[in-house]
């Protein structure tokens, strides 16, 4: 599992430096995890009826082919990537969606404790477009919050992962983690979330 890792990482670094050859190579080494993170992240999250993991997949990886200019760091910043490049492909679907609907509304309710995994005594709801939004503007306060929130429900990654990524201790990824749901919560309830 390291070695791949490794392997991954120094493909990542070959393409960055313009060897198309080391994308060849990336393609087959990363599909299945891409797969799984875009089948994850439909079951769990949004409208799955209109998508498929296959097509999240496809549209996720021609954002990404596009990002050849990224110096990437290693595995864990692909993912990272890739789950904001998922979750843009969403929240633009339901942009669109919601313009359809001629006077807008909600489109895909969520509960809120399934999308920010907090635990919650109501049924309270918040549609993907808020919840986008709320990210961003935690990420505005706070962007290592930001950061953990997206890659612990949005890549997958594990909270040692996410600690290893960022160089901090497991604790400081748990607390960060609880802060940052806590404020997506209350953000989101209070209605002080700017959706334009």
């Amino acid at each position: 599992m390291a070695a791949q890792r490794e392997e991954i990482t120094r493909l990542l670094q070959q393409w960055s430096s313009g060897n198309d050859q080391a994308l060849h190579e990336l393609i087959p080494l990363l599909h299945k995890e891409l797969r799984k993170m875009a089948k994850a992240y439909l079951a769990r999250e949004w409208d799955a009826k209109s998508w498929q993991p296959t097509q999240l997949l496809n549209e996720a990886y021609l954002r990404l082919v596009n990002c050849q200019q990224v110096t990437w760091q290693d595995r864990a910043h692909f993912f990272r990537l890739a789950a904001k490049k998922m979750r843009e492909i969403l929240v633009d679907y339901a942009r669109k969606k919601r313009l359809k609907k001629m006077g807008g509304g909600n489109v895909r309710i969520v509960p809120i404790e399934e999308a920010t995994q907090i635990q919650s005594k109501g049924t309270d709801t918040v549609d993907l477009i808020v919840l986008d939004a709320a990210l961003e503007q935690l990420e505005a306060l706070d962007p290592r919050k930001s950061e953990i929130v997206e890659m612990r429900f949005f890549a997958g990654l594990t909270v040692d992962e996410i600690a290893e990524t960022l160089g901090v201790a497991v604790s400081t990824v748990h607390r960060d983690l609880h802060l940052a749901k806590v404020w997506l919560f209350r953000a989101i309830h209070d209605g002080k979330i700017d959706e334009s």
